[in-house]
């Protein structure tokens, strides 16, 4: 499923996020898998709460990492990825 400008990812309930120096690492018990997220990955998994679009996170990483336009299609391939591993809705 490709990411839609609409759709509003959230975070899966039941996950343990553990902030590391360069991301994330997150456990999923349901699933007994760690996931490693670099820093980037963390931001916009970070970011799904619900209320932001893929194209306000892609705002969003563009306004924090200082980029001359926002990553729209690489936000919406780490959005795919996070999908299919489970770690948002």
């Amino acid at each position: 499923m490709t990411e839609t400008a609409t759709s509003r990812p959230d975070k899966t309930d039941g996950l343990e996020i553990n902030p590391v120096t360069d991301g994330y690492i997150i456990y999923q018990a349901e699933r007994d898998r760690v996931h490693y997220l670099n820093q980037t990955a963390a931001l916009v998994f970070e970011l799904c709460n619900g209320r932001n679009s893929s194209d306000d996170l892609a705002r969003m990483v563009q306004e924090a990492w200082q980029l001359s336009s926002p990553p729209l299609e690489e936000v919406a391939d780490c959005l795919d990825s996070l999908r299919k591993e489970g770690l948002i809705r």
